[in-house]
């Protein structure tokens, strides 16, 4: 089995302070899957006020798909880490940052380092491509979900 890393990145605007931003960004609660475009279950387990296991149960395809993650908050950089610590996408690792762009403005500056498992070697044009559709999925999601949610619940 091979191992490649996707790597991706993007910005989301958001219409709410940086401080706002973040704060809502790193509110965890098992609520919070409602927000997904797609039936999910998850479950929090805080380990320290700045770090917590995140698990999230799926059915992609009809079949059952289980990820944890570890969390970690830097509340000074307003930013988090998200490291899968099990299921398919183990090791991959997600970088959030929320900048400000004025006193009611910021934007998420998101990076990615997907691992995936294939069964031979990725030629560098499949990595791209692959590369290039996990950063429009994830940017997707940001747009269309979370970007929404996150100003609908700070009522802008």
């Amino acid at each position: 089995m091979e191992l490649t890393s996707l790597r991706f990145r993007f910005e989301q605007p958001f219409r709410v302070s940086a401080q706002s931003a973040f704060d809502w960004c790193t509110d965890f609660r098992e609520a919070d899957a409602a927000k997904f475009p797609y039936p999910l279950r998850r479950t929090l387990r805080w380990l320290t006020k700045d770090a917590l296991l995140m698990t999230d149960v799926s059915f992609p395809n009809g079949k059952r798909r289980r990820v944890q993650r570890l969390v970690r908050i830097n509340r000074a950089e307003r930013s988090w880490t998200n490291t899968h610590v099990a299921g398919p996408f183990l090791h991959s690792q997600y970088w959030y940052s929320i900048v400000p762009d004025g006193p009611r403005r910021s934007h998420l500056e998101f990076r990615g380092m997907r691992i995936i498992r294939t069964p031979t070697k990725l030629s560098p044009k499949s990595v791209e491509r692959l590369s290039q559709e996990e950063r429009k999925d994830d940017a997707t999601l940001w747009r269309k979900y979370l970007a929404p949610a996150l100003e609908r619940d700070l009522a802008v």
